[in-house]
């Protein structure tokens, strides 16, 4: 029966980030750089919330589009920390995590034909969705500024045919983010036009320097951003994941998003309420780690020789340049390294084309992981220069 499922189904790849992960989870003693999952545990009191939420039956259907307290929680939120504001009875949507809104916003906006810009390197989790829907991936290739989409490439990719742009600021794998005066200039070239801005912010809360800012900001009747709980307060498997976008966007997301799930977990609700009203500031002590671990990670890249290293301003991930001499794609070095070393980085062509020849190396771990990977990591790259 296999050849009477949808092509486009057969066609799309496992994540190149978990095939990678799974071929060497097995290798004792692997110290392993490659999932962005962040290694603190969820707070407490998150916790707790979820237990009375259980012990008070709150266990049944809510409203489609998350119980109403909960959408005033993440309204006052976004609206307190980035200064965009909604409506949350009718512009706020609660999701089965970031990755389910991803899902409901593009098979809301593609049809068959489209063209969906990405910046590349760019997390794999879009192109697959956007072949799904009969679209096709635009990549615009970033390694020439420092990782960072500007409104003269955007401009230069946009025909007939583009239909939307995802900005996934801070950035997976790179960790860049884009900054006031970026997101005004490429606001500037979108408006009017008849393309919808996917700016997917899960990364927000850990933004270095500065303070982060959302394109929805300046293009709000043309922005649908998302964002979650699973990277700020560490709650990856809790599945909650937020829309924001125009009333006039929002009443059709939330028909797809109700055939598709129905609802969130209403236990993973009351516990997101929680998150966003005592806990709004919860990231701040994991980001004050993450910028310790980065600073530590990109001194010691330049001590062992990669060059041209593009320091992160948020999320927990470098990429990093593969030395030109030595002769290796990007699977072939993080193979190599995970047989002979030990460590493993996640090979950049899992990221588009624009991501071979470099590796991802998460830092969401220890200390103690982080300089025992780097030292391995420096003991390969002296025996193979």
């Amino acid at each position: 029966m296999e050849q009477y499922l949808n092509p486009n189904v057969k066609d799309i790849k496992i994540s190149g980030i978990r095939k990678f992960f799974n071929m060497v989870a097995d290798i004792e003693g692997m110290i392993s750089l490659t999932i962005g999952q962040p290694d603190f545990p969820t707070p407490l009191h998150i916790k707790e919330a979820a237990k009375r939420a259980i012990d008070e039956d709150f266990t049944s259907y809510t409203h489609n589009a998350g119980y109403l307290q909960l959408r005033e929680a993440a309204s006052d939120y976004v609206g307190s920390k980035y200064n965009v504001h909604y409506d949350p009875e009718s512009e706020v949507i609660v999701t089965n995590g970031a990755s389910q809104g991803i899902d409901v916003v593009l098979r809301s906006i593609l049809e068959p034909g489209d063209e969906c810009l990405l910046p590349g390197p760019v997390y794999p989790g879009y192109e697959p969705i956007i072949h799904l829907c009969g679209a096709k991936a635009v990549h615009i290739d970033t390694t020439e500024n420092d990782f960072k989409v500007s409104a003269e490439s955007i401009e230069k990719h946009i025909t007939d045919s583009t239909k939307c742009i995802i900005l996934p600021y801070p950035s997976n794998p790179t960790g860049v983010s884009l900054n006031a005066d970026e997101l005004r200039d490429i606001a500037a070239v979108l408006e009017g036009r008849k393309i919808f801005v996917v700016a997917d912010e899960i990364y927000s809360e850990l933004t270095f320097e500065g303070t982060h800012h959302s394109i929805a900001e300046f293009l709000r009747d043309q922005t649908i951003m998302i964002n979650g709980l699973s990277k700020s307060h560490s709650m990856t498997g809790w599945r909650i994941g937020m829309i924001f976008a125009p009333e006039c966007i929002s009443k059709h997301l939330l028909k797809v998003h109700q055939y598709n799930v129905s609802c969130a977990s209403s236990i993973s609700q009351k516990a997101a309420y929680e998150a966003l009203t005592a806990g709004m500031n919860d990231a701040a002590e994991m980001k004050r780690e993450y910028m310790a671990r980065r600073d530590y990670v990109y001194k010691r890249l330049g001590e062992i020789g990669f060059e041209n290293v593009v320091k992160p301003d948020g999320a927990f991930y470098f990429f990093i340049k593969i030395p030109d001499n030595m002769n290796m794609t990007s699977f072939e070095f993080a193979l190599a390294l995970a047989q002979e070393e030990k460590v493993a980085v996640v090979p950049g062509d899992a990221f588009s084309k624009y991501g071979e020849g470099y590796v991802r190396l998460s830092y969401a771990c220890s200390i103690g992981q982080l300089e025992e990977g780097l030292s391995r990591i420096e003991r390969f790259m002296t025996n193979h220069m």
